[in-house]
């Protein structure tokens, strides 16, 4: 979330809140570019996945008047949409600008040259992808982000070598459904072939990382890729779900238990130092004892190591939100049942990294992420941006040192 701040010679500076996925966070980063250095507003760059990402936006909306009492704040985002006229009648909220339209300058009465760059970052977001052609039952999101809509090569390769200029040293591909990247695009190209164009650009570019991607639709040049191609980071985060068959039916995904199996135990063959992250929900409507138990084991037959478990949340205008619903001490007991198993398989992960060298990625704060995004410290000095081999000692709290 970005932090409410006023400069040493008391001029009031933009800010930028983010809240949820990776898109936002790269979109925000365009945000704070493209706003005049001037300007006393706050834009509050919202989220509307669940109910829980509903209500953090309507707090942060509060705080942050609190903190600029005299700011215009400005809210976009999935809840601009979504949740349109609800933020609207908060006396806190001065306008709502349109998802689609946030990164536009005119939408925010700017010169329409202000093209919005993110500033320099030893890792830069760019966002290929945008919208959501698919109707997975749980999901209010193609409400607030429209259909599928990708950049074309060349327009990646651009934004890449603006980026690269400015001294980034990782890239990272983001979007809603990144790997439904070029479904609209002449002659449908896939995910592997911008993934290819890149690297075959950019040679000197170190490392480039995929964020969130559906394993069902990893085409076979985006596979070799990530089986053969060392500056692609051996790190595959799955949009998994869930770990039972019927549940990923009526959740309506378009792969099964045995998918997600089969691509990761053919990844690991051929590169076995690759880092499973995924995404899973407790208590979807209708789970029972067993199909949870089918979700506690998948973390383990994946190894799972970086795993985002959401508690599930009905949205209003979903076809799961009129499933039968189980109670709310239910899900939570199932979530944390989750987050334990993900966490013995992470531990013995971070156990298995001690003694072996990593090549890591100085950020900013004395620390970094290596190759499969493991958090490890550096030894005091590296010099931001810098990439150094470190061997950890031991683990504590999940960081490597």
């Amino acid at each position: 979330m970005g932090r409410f701040r006023v400069n040493e010679t008391d001029v009031i500076t933009p800010d930028v809140i983010s809240l949820g996925c990776r898109l936002n966070i790269a979109e925000s980063e365009k945000l704070r570019a493209m706003l005049p250095d001037d300007e006393n507003i706050v834009v509050v760059n919202s989220c509307a996945v669940t109910n829980e990402a509903v209500r953090q936006t309507r707090q942060a909306i509060r705080k942050a008047r609190r903190a600029r009492p005299d700011a215009r704040l400005i809210v976009t985002g999935c809840a601009a949409d979504i949740e349109r006229d609800q933020l609207s009648d908060m006396p806190e909220v001065d306008g709502l600008i349109a998802n689609e339209t946030k990164l536009d300058p005119r939408a925010w009465n700017l010169p329409s040259d202000n093209a919005p760059l993110a500033p320099t970052k030893t890792r830069a977001f760019i966002a290929v992808q945008n919208g959501c052609d698919h109707a997975c039952t749980f999901c209010i999101i193609p409400q607030g982000r429209g259909r599928s809509r990708s950049l074309t090569i060349a327009q990646v390769l651009h934004e890449v070598e603006q980026h690269l200029e400015l001294g980034a040293r990782e890239v990272v591909l983001t979007g809603v459904d990144v790997t439904s990247w070029g479904h609209d695009l002449p002659e449908t190209p896939p995910l592997g072939a911008l993934v290819g164009a890149i690297l075959e650009r950019f040679r000197d570019l170190p490392r480039l990382r995929m964020s969130s991607l559906d394993g069902i639709e990893i085409d076979d040049a985006l596979f070799e890729l990530f089986a053969s191609e060392a500056r692609l980071m051996p790190h595959l985060h799955l949009s998994l779900q869930h770990g039972h068959d019927l549940i990923l039916k009526r959740m309506k995904r378009r792969h099964l238990r045995g998918d997600a199996v089969d691509l990761v135990q053919r990844l690991k063959a051929l590169r076995p130092d690759i880092a499973i992250g995924a995404d899973l929900i407790a208590g979807f409507p209708t789970e029972t004892q067993e199909h949870h138990e089918a979700n506690l084991s998948i973390i383990r037959e994946l190894d799972i190591v970086h795993a985002h478990i959401f508690p599930f949340s009905p949205r209003e205008g979903t076809p799961a939100a009129r499933m039968p619903q189980h109670d709310r001490t239910l899900i939570k007991a199932r979530a944390a049942e989750l987050r334990a198993a993900a966490a013995e398989t992470r531990t013995a992960w971070l156990d298995s990294l001690v003694g072996e060298p990593l090549r890591v990625l100085a950020e900013g704060d004395a620390s970094g992420y290596s190759e499969n995004y493991a958090r490890v410290t550096l030894p005091d000095g590296t010099a931001r941006g810098s990439i150094i081999t470190v061997t950890p000692e031991r683990h504590q709290e999940g960081l490597l040192q």
